[in-house]
Order: structure tokens, then sequence, then C-alpha cells
């Protein structure tokens, strides 16, 4: 199911003796309805919320992740406008996930991601538990055909490599991707950072290892992003042409993103983060993103959603 973005939820300050200097997001961002004819992109913003916490209901999780994508663009209203003049925000609506029909609304998601790229639309899904991932590469996939090679980069804690068997879900997305390049005889190019050892199980390091993924363990972050973690991360980026991120708020330490269905007392801090993505984002390859597991009702304070929000205004900022 999808519907278009209510005009309610992008309010908030206005600074009006500022002028067209003093402009915040909510008085730029544009209504895209993404039933009717698009105009062509130009390499401007769009936002696309996915209202699903199916897959976090199956993965034994706590639900709420499907009031996620408000909860972001509530936070993101208030941000100062400080984009080229030749660039725009679009808010290009929702796709909701109806009587828990969780693979439905995943391909239902891909098309209005695959609609968004093809017109030439910078996307940022709002999600929604990180079932989103796999919906969202559905709709990168026809986008780049068998001629380019995408590579993932997955902020979080956990590798989300869980067995498929006996259903999909918030636990399994990458799994999922690794399945489809297997049955196409392709390489899997998929660097997870912030890995927490003791949220991970043997075997899911196991199947990381079969499947060729790559990580850097949240210990290896807690204090910066050393010359060893920059090299890995620039050597990742030079074997792939195009890059999708994926951005898990359970990486943080739970001191800065309480709202999350698992959070992590030995997390990641912002900075650290914040350092990484915007060298990936300057990389010049990052074609679309996505920011999951946002849960408003495990907030404080909108402590996560504003976290979420400052990491979306800093991918932006950077998106060369």
């Amino acid at each position: 199911m999808y519907k278009p973005t209510s005009s309610t939820v992008w309010k908030g300050r206005i600074d009006a003796a500022d002028g067209d200097l003093g402009l915040r997001w909510h008085q730029v961002v544009k209504p895209l309805d993404l039933s009717k004819e698009l105009p062509i992109g130009h390499g401007s913003y769009a936002f696309l919320g996915f209202c699903c916490d199916e897959g976090v209901r199956r993965n034994q999780g706590r639900i709420g992740a499907a009031q996620g994508p408000d909860a972001i663009r509530q936070a993101l209203a208030s941000m100062a406008v400080n984009l080229p003049r030749e660039l725009s925000l679009y808010d290009a609506g929702d796709v909701l996930c109806a009587d828990q029909h969780l693979e439905r609304a995943q391909e239902q998601l891909g098309k209005k991601v695959t609609t968004l790229l093809t017109s030439g639309y910078r996307t940022i899904v709002l999600g929604g538990g990180h079932e989103t991932a796999y919906g969202h590469y559905l709709g990168i996939q026809p986008v780049l055909g068998n001629a380019l090679r995408l590579g993932i980069i997955n902020f979080d804690a956990h590798f989300d490599l869980r067995n498929t068997s006996p259903q999909s879900s918030s636990g399994t997305p990458f799994r999922q991707i690794a399945i489809a390049y297997q049955e196409q005889d392709e390489k899997f190019s998929y660097l997870c950072l912030g890995i927490q050892e003791q949220s991970n199980t043997r075997q899911l390091f196991k199947t990381a290892e079969e499947v060729g993924a790559d990580y850097v363990l949240a210990d290896d972050l807690q204090f910066g992003v050393s010359e060893q973690v920059r090299e890995k991360v620039n050597t990742f980026l030079g074997e792939v042409d195009e890059l999708y991120i994926s951005i898990d708020l359970d990486v943080f330490s739970v001191a800065h993103a309480p709202g999350v269905s698992a959070p992590a007392a030995l997390g990641l801090q912002p900075q650290v983060v914040v350092s990484l993505l915007k060298e990936i984002m300057a990389s010049g390859k990052v074609l679309t993103l996505d920011v999951v597991e946002l849960n408003p009702s495990l907030d404080r304070d909108q402590q996560t959603a504003k976290l979420a929000a400052s990491i979306i205004y800093q991918a932006v900022q950077n998106w060369c």
C-alpha cells in the first residue's frame, strides 16, 4: 500500500525576519506523488518512508518502528537549509505494510525506489525495521542491471545475516541479498561497520565468512577512525561502482539512541559514524541510503529521532 505524504508532517520554526537566508527544511520540502508522472530529479533528494515493523515482530524484537518515518520527518523539519540552490528536497510519501504482508510491502518499496532512482533522485528511505533493506535492494537492482557492481555498507551492531527459514525478518535482509547474488553467480560486496561481538553468534560470524562479508568490530571504532579502518573502507570503495548505505540506529550507544528495538550499551559515538559517513559520501559512488530501526515509542525526548535527522543532514550535505 502506498500513500503520499501529509503536508501537516513538515512544520516547525519560521524565522520570517531572515527571509531566504533563514529557511528551514519544512519550508522548502515539496510533495512528490509516486502514483503520478514524476519530474526529472536532477540529483535532488527524495525521502520515502517504509512504515513497517513486521520484520521486527518476526525477529522477536520490540515493535514500533512503523512510526519511524514520520518521527524522522518531524526531527528533520527544522534543519537549516544550506543546500546549493539547484538542489531541492522532496517527500515521496510512504509505503505501508498492510495485514503483516511483509513480502508484498517490500516489493512495493522496491518499485517506488526504482521509480525514484530512474527519475534521477538521490533517494533516502526512512524505516521502518531493517527489513527495509531487502525491499530497498529490490529497487536498486533493476537500475544497475549487470553492468555495475553494487557495494553495500551497513552501519550496524548486527550482521542481519540470519537464516531465512522459516521466514524472512528484520534479521535476514542481507542474507536474502547474498542469496540473490549467489543465484546469479556474482560477488556479494558487503561491509558492516560497528559489529558487536556479543550480539552476533558464532553461526552469524560463520555465515559472514561464507558469504564473503567483511566487517569492523565496534571495539575498533570506539576511539575514532584508525588508518587501518580507513584503509579497509577505501579498499572496499575501490572495488565497487555504486554504493548503497544502510544505517541501523542500533549501531549507536544507547546513551545516544535509546529509541531502537535492540539498544547497544557499548555502541558507537555519533561523531565516529559521522566522520566515516562524510568520507563515504564524498566518494562520489553513493546511489542511495536508508536509516532504519527508529522506534518512537521507546525514544526519550525525540533523542533518537533527532540523531537520525542529524545523520541524514550530514549525508545530504556531503553527498557528492
